[in-house]
């Protein structure tokens, strides 16, 4: 590693007492974090607060349940509020997942039954939109849109699958396995425009993405407070606007059901909503700790330098270039390309996710897109430069002994 290399470093978030920011965590220490992506990371303030939540509910379950709704209505009102979000439009829901479930639930078939999706989807969300695309008789239709491709040419691939046959249009914010944006905000303007819903698949942008919502014009959109907001796992918003959010409801049928969206959201039954009632203590955490808009620039500054160390490591050994252009790159996120041989279909990918802990230490994303396969990195504010030049170092050569040995 280069001296300027060593310069551009951003130097690690301490808290308040100055101990390194990792300490407000209860991850493993035996291992290197650098997927916050995927699960995220709750800290220790919220999982306390978590379970202060938990032995209220088991001292008295009956106290508990019934006053659940008015609890959850008030955590909505707080999530809101996080997001930029009307209380009135926001549900909970789990993950965003179950979010988009519930507007395949709920929605009657459209236009000609087609669905349109494009090529870098959240498998399980396409996999619903495909199983929707059966029950309305219809068929999915994908746009391909290149990785390196801008707005201009991203929206024009998307619309150029839209047409009078089509019944519901699926736009990922945030691109899980390609870690770049898609232009929601205007193809959701031209879609409603032409009377077509829209279902933003934001899974990724709450906590990465300042004003998630600022400028979206859908009927429909879905993101996890459990990634990049810390909050505790099973915490997600569901944001409808529009008549046809009056079609949605749980996908478990409760004592709320006669009730109007979002309240009919907040009666589950028995299920332990106590993350849900947490998810807000995370969220001030970081701000009062740091400040979301400073957390998000350690973040998107750490993401960079790990991929310039790890993809020059790459480099070194492999004689190829490493890096990658994104065409609407997000802050927080990179991609490296991983050599030849590696990662190149999903199940090979997760392969590499499963074998990393044990083998390299470390809990890495490892994605593939059009057949080549790729490293996500994803920073979080526990993170440190640190960990990228132990990856660098430590793990690269082990790759590329990896790829030499699938070949």
């Amino acid at each position: 590693m280069s001296e300027a290399e060593v310069a551009t470093a951003p130097r690690p978030l301490l808290l308040a007492d100055g101990r390194p920011a990792a300490r407000a965590w209860s991850l493993d220490p035996a291992l290197r974090h650098l997927n916050h992506g995927s699960f995220g990371a709750v800290p220790l303030v919220a999982q306390e607060r978590q379970q202060e939540l938990r032995a209220r509910m088991e001292g008295a379950p009956v106290v508990w349940f019934s006053g659940l709704p008015e609890r959850i209505a008030a955590a909505r009102a707080e999530l809101a509020a996080f997001l930029g979000a009307d209380p009135a439009d926001l549900a909970l829901v789990p993950n965003a997942s179950a979010g988009a479930s519930v507007v395949y639930a709920g929605l009657d078939r459209r236009g000609g039954g087609e669905i349109v999706v494009t090529d870098h989807g959240y498998g399980a969300v396409t996999a619903g939109a495909e199983r929707l695309a059966r029950r309305w008789g219809g068929r999915v239709r994908t746009a391909g849109v290149p990785l390196d491709a801008g707005e201009e040419q991203a929206y024009e691939a998307v619309m150029a699958e839209v047409g009078e046959a089509t019944g519901l249009v699926v736009l990922d914010q945030v691109t899980s396995a390609t870690a770049r944006r898609l232009p929601v905000e205007r193809i959701s303007a031209e879609a409603r425009r032409r009377g077509v819903p829209l279902l933003v698949d934001g899974a990724h942008a709450p906590g990465l993405i300042a004003a998630p919502l600022a400028g979206w014009e859908g009927d429909f959109w879905t993101g996890n407070l459990h990634k990049w907001g810390c909050a505790p796992r099973g915490t997600a918003a569901l944001v409808a606007r529009g008549p046809l959010r009056e079609g949605l409801y749980p996908l478990i049928d409760s004592w709320g059901a006669a009730d109007p969206y979002p309240d009919r959201f907040d009666q589950q039954g028995t299920l332990d909503a106590t993350g849900q009632l947490a998810a807000a203590t995370a969220l001030d955490f970081v701000d009062r700790a740091w400040g979301w808009p400073a957390a998000r620039r350690y973040m998107d500054e750490l993401a960079g330098y790990g991929a310039r160390i790890v993809g020059a490591a790459l480099a070194e050994l492999t004689g190829a270039d490493a890096s990658v252009d994104v065409g609407m790159p997000v802050p927080g996120m990179r991609l490296v390309r991983l050599p030849d041989g590696l990662g190149g279909s999903r199940p090979a990918a997760d392969a590499l996710r499963d074998r990393a802990p044990a083998e390299l230490g470390v809990e890495a994303a490892f994605t593939s897109f059009g057949g080549a396969g790729y490293l996500r990195l994803s920073a979080h504010v526990y993170n440190t430069a640190e960990d990228y030049e132990y990856f660098a170092e430590k793990c690269v050569p082990v790759l590329v002994e990896w790829a030499r040995a699938a070949r």
